[in-house]
């Protein structure tokens, strides 16, 4: 090869290397703008904490049927935000009663008092030792809020999360908590083998290994909440509570009540989200005509 030959390869690399580096997360993320907002938002693929301008302005006082919850995790989170200790949250259950609205009321009724909310998909959770450095030292208090979570055994957000919670040699910042929302108790699937495996020993139940691993990760959550399916009183009140809130004076009359039934047998669940969804349908239907 030719000295002008190899010079030509060189530049072409140079270039190929330069065009490739626009698409590589940088090899130490940038200082987040904490200022710009008090929700923010993890991109994996870049690396970088994003802030979230237009968070959900959801209020504590909108969320019905589940005071018992609502309770257990605002005793934690204040504590959290007033300097005391607290635990990670996992919130499970069933879908639409209310788990990752609690999440956001938090933050709007704790942000003045410094909580911040960072919001990170299962993919992310690898970058979890990054976060960690980030937020490590700051005034604020953080909430790393993962929703609908869960995992197979293998991937590597699994690992991370595990021994971050509860068994990593590198210490959990002392501002940041983690919050998980789950329609699974153990943010694992359940198989029919597991079961199966479990052994009799006399009198004693000896579960499989399996069963223990999925177990494992759920309990080192320190709250464990659970939320359930709404009964019918509590979905028309919520309907009615979401009515109001959208304007209608007329109350739960008999063809409300009658409409609100009809739309949580179509969609097959009577949640609150399927009450506000009905609220905004039949609101939008018959004000301002």
């Amino acid at each position: 090869m030719t000295t002008s030959a190899f010079s030509g390869l060189i530049a072409h690399a140079h270039d190929l290397l330069a065009r490739l580096e626009k698409f590589l997360p940088p090899a130490t993320p940038p200082e987040p703008a904490w200022d710009a907002a008090c929700a923010f938002r993890w991109d994996h693929a870049q690396r970088v904490l994003n802030p979230v301008v237009n968070f959900q302005r959801i209020q504590l006082a909108n969320l019905l049927g589940i005071a018992d919850q609502k309770q257990r995790i605002q005793q934690n989170t204040r504590q959290f935000v007033q300097g005391g200790t607290a635990n990670n949250v996992l919130l499970s259950g069933a879908r639409g009663t209310g788990k990752s609205s609690l999440v956001k009321a938090l933050l709007n009724e704790y942000a003045a008092l410094g909580l911040r909310v960072i919001q990170i998909d299962k993919q992310g959770l690898v970058d979890l030792p990054l976060i960690i450095g980030m937020v490590q030292g700051r005034t604020e208090r953080f909430i790393l809020y993962c929703d609908d979570l869960s995992f197979n055994a293998d991937e590597d957000g699994y690992q991370t999360l595990k021994a971050a919670l509860d068994g990593d040699l590198v210490a959990f910042s002392d501002n940041l908590l983690i919050y998980a929302t789950s329609n699974r108790r153990h943010l694992m699937p359940d198989y029919m083998t597991d079961n199966l495996a479990t052994k009799y020993v006399g009198d004693e139940i000896h579960p499989a290994e399996s069963v223990e691993e999925k177990v494992s990760l759920s309990e080192r959550f320190g709250l464990w909440v659970s939320f359930y399916p709404f009964s019918q009183d509590e979905y028309l009140d919520i309907a009615a509570h979401w009515l109001r809130h959208h304007g209608w004076t007329a109350g739960m009359t008999e063809d409300v009540r009658r409409a609100a039934l009809q739309w949580s047998l179509s969609r097959g669940s009577r949640s609150g989200r399927v009450a506000g969804q009905f609220a905004r349908d039949w609101c939008g239907q018959h004000l301002n005509k």
